[in-house]
């Protein structure tokens, strides 16, 4: 079975001894055998802070909620919060008390998923203040070979999308981390406890490790998978799927006939994946309460489905049949339309040709997949 850098952390033990640790988790954090990161570094080293995210460090914030600083009830520990109305960075105070922060968290390789920015937030924060920052790396579930989606843009930078990264960018968080550190220029004193065994070529089924959801909207691997295509309906009217028992697998709204969205979905030949028409009433979220039309996206083959293009082709297609459908407004005055956030430019909104569109989201990826080889800590 694939290691994470957790599961072999004491062959690294010259790095923590003697230091006062700080721990960036989530549930996601613990070792094959379901021991949290937390525990580990408690019981062998000086963990005297814990750095919540979104969704918090024992993972019971709702998403989006902010999070307040406590005192973790397991450990004793404190926790401060990277998740605040006012900031998401680390402050002075904060980073005093600690000589080392430690990111654990497991990511799903997709560029608008918070945790990966509060990594590289950390990660800037410790190299200006001089302290160290260890990545116990994770595999990528969506492996390291497929990159798709445009880069983002200058000017798009927000919490879901503040690195010029593809989409689905193929690459760890430790190789993440290791990429922006250089390109940024930030020369944070960086270090990376690799996974072991893991390949490039391996998506999550290969690893023989078992799913644990990094938030409640990724319930599964397959959730992981299309998320990147068809998290864009968050910035549309549509409903993604949340307050169903599938969320980001099923899409759609009260104005949407399911058989006919099947069908035309169908007949585009889309490689990987297969469309069924379905109803369903969210418990939360969008048209709570209210009967939907839509599809459900099943995926016949991970290693052709191409998610991104599956998700702009399906949002496309939708736009272009139903006049209902349209882009939410921006989340607040003077900022940019939600969708805009999440494609990192203005494309969605305004590219008329979608054929074209794609074709440069594929030269964009082609370019970045040759770029971030030179991060690569795995074959």
């Amino acid at each position: 079975m694939v290691k994470n850098g957790i599961d072999h952390i004491l062959d690294y033990a010259h790095l923590f001894q003697g230091k006062r640790l700080g721990l960036i988790t989530t549930p996601t954090g613990i070792t094959s055998e379901f021991v949290s990161t937390i525990q580990i570094l408690q019981e062998n080293f000086n963990l005297t802070a814990l750095f919540s995210p979104e969704h918090g460090v024992r993972g019971d914030q709702a998403a989006g909620a902010m999070v307040e600083t406590y005192t973790d009830p397991l450990t004793g520990v404190p926790v401060y919060s990277l998740y605040r109305k006012d900031s998401k960075r680390m402050t002075p105070d904060m980073l005093d008390q600690v000589d080392m922060v430690v990111y654990d968290i497991q990511d799903i390789g997709v560029r608008y998923y918070t945790f990966i920015y509060t990594m590289l937030y950390a990660l800037e924060d410790c190299a200006k203040a001089g302290k160290e920052f260890v990545v116990l790396d994770r595999v990528n579930p969506l492996g390291g070979v497929t990159v798709e989606g445009n880069v983002l843009k200058p000017g798009y930078e927000s919490f879901i999308g503040n690195y010029p990264l593809c989409a689905r960018y193929g690459l760890t968080a430790g190789e993440v981390a290791l990429m922006a550190n250089e390109q940024q220029g930030w020369k944070g004193k960086l270090h990376v406890v690799p996974c072991e065994g893991w390949e490039r070529s391996m998506l999550f089924p290969q690893t023989g490790q078992t799913w644990v959801h990094p938030s409640l909207g990724i319930p599964r691997f397959e959730t992981a998978l299309v998320y990147s295509g068809t998290c864009l309906f968050e910035g549309t009217n549509l409903s993604e799927g949340r307050g169903t028992t599938f969320p980001f697998e099923i899409i759609g709204a009260p104005f949407i006939e399911a058989e006919r969205l099947a069908v035309e979905m169908n007949g585009k030949g889309l490689p990987g994946v297969r469309f069924r028409p379905v109803f369903f009433k969210p418990t939360t979220s969008k048209f709570e309460g209210e009967l939907c039309g839509g599809v459900q996206l099943y995926v016949t083959d991970h290693r052709s489905f191409r998610p991104l293009e599956t998700g702009v082709t399906l949002m496309y297609t939708v736009k272009q049949n139903y006049e209902e459908f349209a882009y939410l407004p921006p989340l607040k005055e003077g900022s940019r339309p939600f969708i805009d956030l999440l494609c990192g430019d203005k494309l969605y909104r305004e590219a008329a040709d979608l054929t074209a569109m794609l074709e440069q989201f594929r030269e964009e990826s082609r370019s970045f997949a040759l770029a971030k080889q030179e991060y690569h800590l795995y074959s």
